[in-house]
């Protein structure tokens, strides 16, 4: 199992609407196949810390996290909508698989999304 959380702190001037449409193409992105489970909503850490939303999504294996990674659109959807938004952003990953060179699997496949697509590649440049 691999889960991805992402924490996610908004400009001052993104409005409710923005917000909302955010969490519903997370939540779009979330309901996609490859996601086992996944939990969508208000961050619960330190108000202090910045975050106001929280992002969680669990997959099977390796093979689900790069079908979701690399081939699936909504996700690509979700980028564009939230990332111009986002005044802070932090990103954890955990598992419960022990193979030491998963996170350096998991990298490579985020390096292969954004030399793929020109366009990520300037939204997280």
């Amino acid at each position: 199992m691999i889960v991805h959380v992402l924490r996610f702190g908004f400009a001052d001037e993104t409005t409710h609407d923005e917000i909302a449409a955010i969490e519903a193409a997370l939540r779009r992105l979330a309901a996609t196949e490859p996601v086992a489970f996944s939990v969508v909503g208000q961050d619960l850490g330190d108000p202090a810390e910045g975050f106001t939303l929280s992002y969680c999504v669990a997959f099977d294996d390796l093979a689900a996290l790069e079908h979701y990674m690399l081939h699936e659109p909504s996700h690509k959807e979700a980028d564009f909508l939230i990332m111009p938004r986002v005044a802070r952003m932090a990103a954890v990953d955990v598992t419960d698989d022990d193979d030491p060179a998963l996170r350096a699997t998991v990298g490579e496949l985020w390096q292969r999304r954004i030399a793929g697509d020109p366009e990520l590649a300037a939204l997280f440049g």
